[in-house]
């Protein structure tokens, strides 16, 4: 898929704005992330293969989760439990909602993701920004999630995606099946590690993302109805005094008001 925009949106430990947002979810903007933040990804990962390889438990990596936290998890189920997390939880219903916020979700994130805090290897996130770049996008459904302790369901359907598994559609927006999508992309599935499933859904990006989408879509109306009224008032030969700021200041001082 051609990109809409020819903008890159280079991708830090910090920094991201609403802006760098909306060229990823609705304009295709390639997203590249920079070498410190694959730096500092790599240096996390580092510490979180130590604490793996540690006698003493620790939450996520070599525990279970929520109720099970205190149950030791012996290093060979490991994989299979961050795979097992991410599949329980992408339990999504309801009709699809829409692309743009999906990518303004991978997107934001990735950002996290890339700050260097949450432990993933870089392999984690170059695959991301991979899928970006290709235009997959996995299909989140519209119910499921809370938004107060993660938006569990949205992220999981993402995650799913990331391994090789799930529903995504490609760059013609036609569903296919996740393992054609990701081989005519180039790219690989990725196999969970020790806290890698945790961080890929512990976060409110889903909720974030639409807000940001809306923020946008508020700001554009607001400007169009400045537009449209002075084009109103000019199409009518009306007056601009009703407007002057000497005859709402004393009666509606409200910001932009006036």
């Amino acid at each position: 898929m051609k990109s809409l925009s020819n903008t890159t949106v280079v991708i830090n430990t910090t920094g991201m704005t609403m802006s760098d947002v909306i060229d990823i979810a609705r304009h295709d903007a390639t997203v590249k992330i920079s070498d410190s933040a694959l730096e500092a990804v790599a240096a996390t990962r580092k510490r979180i293969d130590e604490l793996a390889s540690s006698p003493e438990p620790i939450y996520g990596i070599s525990t279970g989760f929520g109720a099970l936290a205190t149950r030791h998890v012996s290093p060979e189920l490991r994989t299979q439990l961050q795979r097992s997390l991410i599949r329980s939880h992408a339990a999504g219903m309801g009709a699809p909602v829409e692309r743009e916020v999906v990518r303004a979700l991978m997107a934001l994130r990735l950002k996290t993701l890339c700050s260097g805090h949450t432990g993933v290897r870089p392999i984690v996130v170059e695959t991301i920004a991979a899928l970006l770049n290709a235009g997959i996008t996995p299909i989140v459904r519209e119910f499921g999630s809370l938004g107060c302790s993660g938006d569990l369901a949205p992220l999981s359907h993402c995650a799913l995606v990331l391994m090789g598994e799930g529903s995504a559609t490609g760059p013609d927006g036609v569903e296919l099946a996740v393992p054609q999508l990701l081989k005519n992309a180039g790219i690989e599935p990725v196999e969970l590690r020790e806290k890698e499933g945790l961080a890929l859904i512990n976060g409110t990006d889903g909720m974030l993302g639409m807000l940001i989408m809306a923020i946008a879509d508020l700001n554009m109306l607001c400007d169009s109805s400045d537009v449209i009224a002075a084009m109103s008032v000019e199409a009518l030969m009306g007056t601009d005094q009703v407007f002057l700021p000497e005859l709402h200041m004393p009666l509606r001082p409200h910001p932009g008001q006036a």
